[in-house]
């Protein structure tokens, strides 16, 4: 029998344990430190609330992979979910993404139809359109800002964009991100409904413990689940030291920083980590009808406040919200979109074997990458096994 190291509990490892032992043939050994699978995406409970680590709706345009999880989980659809920001500098909340019909309550109103008119103005003629999140765009831009204020110029990049981005990367200069191919959310300004998605599927599970039951599934199924870290793997080989002793596989799948593995050989890739905070409301909804969490673009030290229940359709007369904090510290949630960083993963990339392979926003060192990303990118390995 064939011997799998799937490296890291999250959706990524989990849906490699699901689909390995579909397969059969496979001995199947997962490694995480946590005693509970499914990592930020686990349903925990404060006061008989359920939460998870951040807003986790499942969100996608394959419907492959929706399909997928659908013979896993019973998901509702959430086509209603909305996001707003606030601008600290109006004083208001507003849609985001940035929604046409709101620029009319800005105080500066008049700029910024004037802004929006002479980009429209001025790539009229051109091969992509500015207001629709064009990958074309993309590629004519030079860096985060370069690619926000040809978006949508420079009155609403400073009031939606400007401080949110320094805050959540902890950068002094959005200049330093020259990788923006995962923003922004559908478009940059958004006409018609205010919904976040128009076209992708947005979902959540039915059960009052969310998705818990595919993790808890996987630690099942996996032959052996040990609650540890991986030391290191030996680089170009199939050989990992777990808990102090050296063992060989024939298909390593991981999900965690490379740099870890490879005991920092090329440096430490940079990520961003997340400290959250949960208070318990007396009110029966927090945010607006529709609204799931609301994201805070001034100079508050948060990023963004989330409403549980509006994914878990809990019933209570009060509500649960978090509030999130960017952090160099608790965690590594997102890696760094900078070239800098890319280029050393890739030299970390290098130093694997042909049968080791990467998924996910981590193992990827790619922050684009969601939940649906990462199960297709294991569905699309383990088909070619």
């Amino acid at each position: 029998m064939k011997k799998a190291l799937v490296i890291g509990g999250g959706f990524g490892g989990c849906t490699a344990v699901h689909e390995l032992k579909r397969l059969g043939d496979w001995y199947v050994t997962l490694v995480d430190p946590s005693n509970e699978l499914g990592a930020g995406v686990r349903t925990r409970f404060y006061c008989g609330h359920p939460y998870t680590f951040g807003p986790r709706h499942f969100l996608t345009q394959n419907e492959h992979v929706y399909e997928y999880l659908l013979k896993h989980l019973d998901l509702r659809l959430c086509k209603e979910h909305q996001f707003i920001t606030f601008v600290e500098s109006d004083s208001q909340f507003y849609n985001y993404p940035i929604h046409y019909d709101d620029i009319k309550r800005m105080p500066d109103a008049a700029s910024v139809y004037k802004e929006i008119g002479e980009l429209e103005e001025l790539y009229r003629d051109a091969t992509f359109n500015l207001t629709t999140g064009s990958p074309l765009l993309e590629r004519n831009s030079n860096n985060y800002e370069d690619f926000w204020v040809r978006s949508v110029g420079p009155t609403l990049y400073k009031k939606f964009i400007d401080k949110y981005t320094k805050k959540m990367w902890m950068i002094d200069n959005n200049s330093d991100i020259d990788d923006f191919s995962w923003s922004p959310k559908g478009v940059a300004i958004k006409y018609g409904g205010r919904e976040g998605w128009d076209k992708a599927i947005s979902a959540y599970p039915t059960a009052p413990d969310g998705y818990n039951s595919f993790f808890d599934n996987a630690a099942l199924l996996c032959d052996e689940f040990i609650q540890t870290k991986v030391t290191c793997v030996q680089p170009h080989t199939l050989c990992a030291s777990i808990n102090g002793l050296d063992r060989d596989f024939d298909l390593i799948i991981n999900t965690s920083p490379l740099d870890d593995l490879f005991n920092h050989q090329f440096g430490s890739l940079k990520y961003i980590g997340r400290h959250v905070e949960f208070s318990i409301l007396p009110v029966e909804y927090a945010l607006p009808k529709h609204v799931y969490f609301a994201y805070y673009a001034g100079s508050e030290a948060y990023t963004r406040i989330v409403e549980y229940k509006k994914f878990t359709c809990h019933s209570s007369p009060y509500t649960l919200i978090s509030h999130e904090y960017p952090s160099s510290t608790k965690g590594k949630y997102y890696p760094m979109p900078t070239e800098k960083y890319r280029v050393m993963h890739q030299d970390y990339v290098g130093l694997c074997h042909s049968y080791m392979h990467n998924v996910g926003r981590i193992g990827l060192y790619n922050y684009r990458y969601d939940i649906d990303d990462v199960i297709e990118q294991v569905l699309n390995i383990t088909s070619r096994l």
